[in-house]
């Protein structure tokens, strides 16, 4: 395998990261929702929580990319 084949294919790899974040923030948001919705009175306790979490997924998702693009334009 040459090695701009390998780069292709490490690179396609890391995108399996970013289905994960995906997933990920989209489960947090619901669980969110279902927690404000069950208990309105926490939402402010919640929603410092859920933001954390939203922002902790997000860099994961930027780093990859990050690393993604290293591989592909070095």
């Amino acid at each position: 395998m040459d090695p701009e084949s390998a780069r292709y294919l490490s690179a396609a790899f890391i995108a399996v990261a970013l289905y994960g974040v995906g997933t990920s923030l989209g489960n947090i948001f619901s669980t969110w929702l279902s927690s404000v919705g069950r208990n309105p009175s926490a939402k402010e306790q919640l929603n410092s929580i859920g933001i954390l979490g939203f922002a902790m997924t997000e860099a994961i998702a930027l780093f990859a990319l990050l690393i993604a693009f290293l591989i592909l334009f070095k």
